[in-house]
């Protein structure tokens, strides 16, 4: 066995479908990508070259750098949220009284479509039916903001859904990691006089550092690149005041046909989420190795 194992052209043979289905299904679209950004082509017809003018017109593109800056607006809320589910997640992993349970709940979001999720949302804004608007109107307030057509509230309310979305993914990972951590830690803490709060800070963070790091970098790539709730419940509406990145670029390619710009903007996408990841790997690099669980 050791003898095939070693043999390179077995390794290869053994490789070769991953990086096949790579190929195909990454490098290929990227490329691609990069390639229809520099034409000007409705998707169908001709292909004309034109260069770098898709790019120049969206360092123009008024609506364009909107959408960019609620998409990043998304990723600024996306990691202010990870604190909140640090903490769900610390004291989910104490000895609590109906621990499983609060996990099993804050699971259910990640059990349910994108579709699901906005449908339930959408009823939940409604201007006279919804729950959120009958509190509202029962506790005094006659007139309820319209929470999905007000250009000045309406990207902050989808966000509320957002983050709820994805609360379970990323307190599961947080509580294993936590859950993960020797006890034997913890309880010379105690025995040393440390209040849990001290405990968590001065001990449970520093070791699961690097998988905060990880989860931050997945919260800012996924809201740069987020589409489909926004798509649902608003399609970017109104006036705009909910498009982000994503969206835009699913209009221009596929209902106004201009794929070689909706190319551009996808491939400066792609760039600008890499560029920020390192930068973020950056920030949160440490000079010291540090113990992780």
């Amino acid at each position: 066995m050791n003898k095939i194992m070693s043999d390179k052209k077995v390794i290869a043979l053994y490789v070769l479908p991953a990086l096949t289905l790579i190929l195909v299904l990454i490098y290929i679209p990227i490329f691609l990508t990069g390639y229809y950004g520099l034409m000007d082509w409705d998707g169908i017809g001709k292909m004309t070259f034109i260069g770098l003018e898709n790019y120049k017109n969206l360092i123009t593109d008024r609506l364009f750098w909107n959408s960019a800056y609620h998409s990043l607006l998304l990723a600024i809320f996306s990691v202010l949220s990870l604190i909140i589910y640090l903490a769900i997640s610390v004291v989910l992993a104490g000895k609590i009284k109906g621990a499983d349970l609060f996990r099993k709940i804050y699971l259910i979001p990640m059990l349910l479509s994108s579709v699901a999720i906005a449908q339930l949302w959408m009823r939940i804004y409604h201007p006279s039916n919804g729950v959120m608007n009958r509190f509202l109107t029962s506790i005094g307030i006659e007139n309820p903001p319209l929470w999905l057509a007000d250009t000045n509230i309406v990207l902050y309310a989808i966000f509320i859904p957002i983050l709820w979305q994805y609360a379970g993914f990323y307190i599961l990972i947080y509580y294993a990691a936590l859950k993960n951590i020797p006890n034997e830690l913890v309880e010379a803490a105690q025995i040393d006089g440390a209040t849990p709060l001290q405990i968590a800070y001065k001990i449970k963070l520093p070791l699961i550092s690097g998988v905060i790091k990880v989860t931050i970098v997945l919260a800012v790539i996924g809201s740069l690149k987020y589409f489909d709730l926004i798509y649902v419940m608003t399609d970017g509406g109104p006036n705009g005041a909910s498009e982000v990145m994503a969206s835009y670029m699913y209009k221009l390619a596929f209902r106004t046909n201009d794929f070689g710009y909706g190319s551009a903007i996808g491939f400066f996408l792609l760039v600008l989420i890499l560029i920020t990841t390192y930068f973020i790997r950056k920030l949160t690099s440490s000079k010291e190795d540090e113990v992780q669980y």
